[in-house]
């Protein structure tokens, strides 16, 4: 099915909401997953086939379901996610992050690997061959906000650290990569004891430690993959609580960092 027949939301009310368009109508309709949803949706992310969906939400859990009409005749193809043809609504699986709300949920290019974030800094991979062997990582940064991969073995994940970071991703462990924000800490140059003076004589304040240097000045909200080339990631975007919008350009990045690979 293409993007524009169906549109999903996550609410306060602990319900998923499923749109579709009702051609008979010429009308929008919805569909409730509200059951086993305990508390708010923070995140919601679609499988590349369209018929299957993950969520994150404020109990703790990362859920899938599948999210096929019979309104729309949808007749998705089997996989290790739905095994067999799942009725709407219906609970593929169920991760119990423990210690932090769900920020951000991705499935990978192919949809064979879901990654999620949460706020107890621990960022976690499954494969959907081996569901029960759940990747976990703890991390030392401020709690993550949101997660996209960069291919089937790389995610970039960002947050209250205010810059994307590069995790690798094996097939039983998630590897720090790098920091994907180049410092722009001035070098050389300065400030003159008597240009500082005057700068404080006309503001009555020193400007000295305002500013940070990662290119967001606040956390980052969400990353979103902006341009790829067959299955090679080109460019992300980023927007944070600072009020900017980021593109990343992957090549860029890769030229200013020594030995980074996406």
């Amino acid at each position: 099915k293409q993007w524009y027949q169906r549109r999903v939301r996550g609410e306060w009310a602990r319900l998923l909401s499923i749109c579709y368009y009702d051609s008979e109508h010429d009308w929008w309709v919805s569909k409730h997953i509200k059951k086993p949803i305990r508390s708010t949706i923070l995140c919601v992310d679609w499988h590349p086939n369209n018929y299957i969906l993950a969520i994150g939400s404020c109990d703790f859990k990362c859920r899938v379901f599948s999210s096929a009409l019979k309104e729309l005749e949808d007749k998705p193809e089997v996989s290790p996610w739905m095994p067999k043809l799942s009725k709407f609504s219906t609970l593929l699986a169920e991760f119990d992050t423990s210690d932090g709300w769900v920020h951000g949920v991705k499935f990978s290019p192919s949809g064979a690997k879901l990654a999620w974030v949460s706020h107890d800094s621990s960022i976690n991979v499954v494969d959907q061959s081996a569901q029960n062997a759940v990747i976990r990582l703890l991390t030392t940064s401020l709690p993550l906000l949101s997660v996209v991969w960069g291919t089937e073995a790389s995610i970039i994940c960002a947050g209250h650290d205010n810059c994307p970071v590069l995790y690798n991703v094996t097939s039983d462990s998630l590897n720090f990569g790098a920091k994907l924000d180049v410092d722009k800490k001035k070098t050389g140059g300065g400030v003159s004891a008597m240009a500082r003076f005057k700068q404080l004589d006309s503001r009555g304040a020193d400007d000295k430690g305002t500013n940070l240097d990662t290119t967001h000045q606040n956390a980052i909200v969400e990353l979103r993959v902006t341009k790829v080339d067959g299955a090679e990631l080109k460019q992300f975007s980023s927007v944070g609580k600072d009020g900017k919008l980021v593109f990343w350009d992957v090549d860029a990045l890769v030229a200013a960092i020594s030995g980074l690979k996406i």
